[in-house]
């Protein structure tokens, strides 16, 4: 690489840093209605043609900036999970948990914009941004799991017992993670995923405001819940 092909393309990093700057300052000011093209060039002192250049168009630039947030939220859990990386999985599992309620209450505007659509396939560059760095916060949580399965199994659901659809589905989603949880035991993992992410939407998106003012402890509650379900031993405290 030349050295002028190298500072255009430092120069290009920079001016992509600072338009997903801008996006996200208006997003967390003026809510997600306010973050279009023209509005991000008018914060850069640029026109709206000239962000082309860069992003082909709105939905582009959406994806781009999705991905940063996935990317800072999983860095977050990561981050937690390897600084109890001599404690035991479920301390780890659950040191992850309580990083992503800290990220996402930290970052309500944030959290709403990462959450507020599926994840799909990607069919372009910025949905595939969004798509891998999307699986890469999935993979924290799923990747903790499995070593849990794997080193000691928590009690799962008679899988015959279950839904014949329900059944489907799980098998599906067994295949898709490549067999890393067999079915039943990808039904807790989804269940417990479920219980987090609803009680974190209902907090972020002040839900229970009518009833709490503190959702912590309610937030440990669930935890407990969970570490039972798992027949974790040792659970430890947020500040442990």
């Amino acid at each position: 690489m030349s050295a002028q092909t190298s500072r255009r393309e430092r120069l290009r990093r920079a001016t992509l840093e600072e338009i997903h700057a801008a996006a996200r300052r208006l997003l967390v000011e003026q809510g997600s209605a306010a973050v279009t093209i023209n509005a991000v060039a008018r914060q850069l002192g640029m026109s709206g043609p000239a962000l082309y250049h860069y992003y082909a168009g709105h939905d582009e630039l959406v994806g781009a900036v999705t991905a940063d947030f996935f990317r800072e939220l999983a860095a977050a859990m990561e981050q937690a999970r390897d600084a109890h990386d001599d404690e035991p999985i479920g301390d780890r599992l659950l040191a992850a948990c309580r990083a992503m309620r800290a990220w996402s209450i930290a970052h309500p505007a944030e959290f709403g914009w990462i959450f507020a659509s599926p994840i799909t396939p990607p069919n372009r560059r910025s949905d595939s941004e969004r798509h891998q760095a999307a699986l890469r916060f999935e993979q924290v949580l799923l990747d903790l799991m499995v070593e849990l399965w794997r080193t000691r199994p928590f009690p799962v659901p008679d899988l015959a017992a279950l839904p014949a659809s329900l059944r489907e589905q799980l098998t599906a989603y067994s295949a898709a993670i490549d067999g890393q949880l067999p079915p039943e035991a990808a039904h807790v993992f989804l269940t417990c995923w479920t219980r987090l992410y609803g009680l974190l939407c209902m907090e972020v998106l002040h839900q229970l405001d009518f009833a709490y003012t503190d959702m912590e402890p309610v937030f440990e509650e669930c935890l407990r819940d969970l570490a039972t379900t798992l027949a974790l031993d040792h659970l430890g405290g947020p500040d442990t």
